[in-house]
């Protein structure tokens, strides 16, 4: 799913050239493999900016994000939200009760918002924009050709946009026992009765504390401990939430057996406690992801790849310099707003030969919990690990005003500085937290000091004022320090 701001967003502009036949191929400017995020992004720009574009997809158009991912589980989420809601009433004086969950309208209210957002992705839309379209998979058969649907393909440049698969761990009795993917999970008919989570990153999180809200028994099971990219604090915070709402969450804990265990499946876990057996109805699998590359003919076009992806440069181009990789399989972080950034770097090296460099420093992600955990940029220990001096902010979302009136006061906002001030990274937990972070990742990219975020101007009450509060602190021993004191005794003493 391309961002609302990427090319594959914008007003539909006149259709680009169309790819030529020419010696029993197409000829193109561009071939892209993959109509995910990344790959629709360059498709849709490329072809309103006058290039001819070919467009391979050997499965469903939007990829991964608008079918499996990021657009399924938000409206899931959005349905396990109104439930708590229903539930929470009574602290607000309205009458909270449990919900009676209509699984099959959540079911077909996440199928009905894919739907919606699928004719931007479209055959259709794309080939309206002069894109031509094969619904094939595709192999490199040289350096220079690829070969889709019985079609040879030349182009100027390729792209590979082939985004990843779920990864499925080497437990013993795994292959054997039938288990969930995020690309099979919302196809479920029917609620859980017992769903066990294998992995804590930000998909385990987010359909833990869906299923949970939708009335289904939930045990989360991770190797080590949940979130291990974010900063403590704020796991810690979102960590006990997670259990108050009845997750078991169970950490540190190595799976050594998964088995059917009738209708269900059965778990044998190594803890530090003791040895574990958990059953649940159903199993999923959220344990990471891998880069898809099988059948694509690196070899043959001269392109290396490891386990983790594609070996691109920092320009995103492969050891082929015809062929770049974007998104989940050119190896760097899996984020839908990547490939949507990688896609724009294409776009400007491919189409107009301008140098390109890929810059994680205001990379952004967020966990779509209740509290949303965001974070931009470096955490503390990342800081510390790259050398910096660094000095820390924080502040505890319980002094916002919004947030009491709102009954939302677990959560904080963590910023980690270097010298003089200069904005490396920043965590928010909250709700909404990624609406919030957008403000840091933009005053890091432009290497703003923490006084530009102090002396802006938030509105009142809102969430946004903790970051505006949190900046301030920085200048709070000195502003309310002896020094200042003295100056205003002084001052006022010489004023008329």
């Amino acid at each position: 799913m391309h961002p609302a701001q990427s090319p594959g967003r914008r007003p539909v502009h006149p259709a680009g050239r169309r790819p030529v036949r020419r010696d029993g191929a197409l000829h193109a400017d561009l071939c892209i493999v993959g109509a995910g995020s990344g790959g629709l992004s360059v498709a849709a720009g490329a072809a309103q900016m006058g290039a001819s574009v070919v467009l391979v997809e050997k499965h469903l158009m939007g990829g991964d994000c608008l079918n499996t991912g990021c657009v399924p589980s938000k409206a899931l989420l959005a349905a396990a939200h109104a439930a708590a809601v229903v539930r929470g009433g009574a602290r607000f004086g309205v009458n909270g009760h449990e919900p009676e969950i209509d699984f099959a309208a959540v079911r077909a209210h996440v199928q009905g918002v894919i739907a919606a957002i699928a004719p931007h992705d479209s055959v259709e839309r794309f080939t309206g924009l002069g894109v031509t379209v094969l619904q094939a998979a595709a192999r490199f058969t040289g350096p220079e050709e690829m070969e889709a649907g019985g079609e040879r393909i030349r182009a100027r440049r390729f792209v590979l946009a082939t985004g990843s698969a779920p990864a499925v761990p080497p437990v013993p009795g795994l292959a054997e026992t039938p288990f969930l993917t995020n690309e099979s999970i919302f196809d479920l008919t029917e609620r859980p009765a017992h769903l066990v989570v294998l992995g804590g990153g930000p998909i385990g999180v987010e359909m833990a504390q869906a299923f949970r809200r939708l009335g289904a028994v939930v045990t989360l099971v991770e190797r080590a401990e949940i979130l291990p990219k974010d900063e403590p604090e704020a796991v810690a915070i979102l960590r006990d939430a997670l259990r108050r709402e009845g997750i078991a969450v169970v950490e540190n804990a190595s799976v050594t057996a998964i088995r059917r265990a009738g209708n269900g499946v059965e778990l044998e876990l190594e803890a530090p406690a003791a040895l574990r057996l958990i059953r649940g109805s159903h199993l999923l699998v959220a344990a990471g992801r891998r880069p898809n590359t099988e059948g694509l003919g690196l070899d043959l076009a001269g392109i290396a790849a490891t386990p983790r992806g594609i070996t691109v440069d920092a320009g995103l181009r492969t050891a082929n310099r015809r062929v770049f990789a974007i998104g989940d399989v050119a190896g760097g972080p899996q984020f839908t707003h990547i490939a949507g950034y990688h896609a724009g770097l294409v776009i400007r090296a491919a189409l107009f030969g301008l140098p390109v460099k890929v810059d994680y420093a205001a990379l952004p992600w967020v966990t779509y919990a209740d509290p949303e955990l965001a974070h931009v940029g470096l955490t503390e220990a990342a800081a510390r690990e790259a050398g910096h001096q660094v000095s820390l902010l924080t502040q505890k979302l319980s002094g916002n005003d919004r947030a009491q009136a709102e009954a939302a006061t677990e959560g904080l906002i963590k910023v980690v500085l270097g010298p003089r001030g200069r904005i490396l990274g920043a965590t928010i937990l909250a709700p909404r937290a990624g609406e919030m972070i957008g403000l840091w990742g933009l005053a890091i990219q432009r290497r703003l000091g923490i006084g530009a975020i102090a002396s802006s101007l938030a509105p009142y009450p809102t969430l946004s004022e903790i970051s505006k509060r949190a900046a301030g602190g920085f200048y709070t021993p000195r502003l309310f320090g002896a020094g200042t004191r003295r100056i205003v005794g002084l001052v006022q003493r010489l004023l008329p």
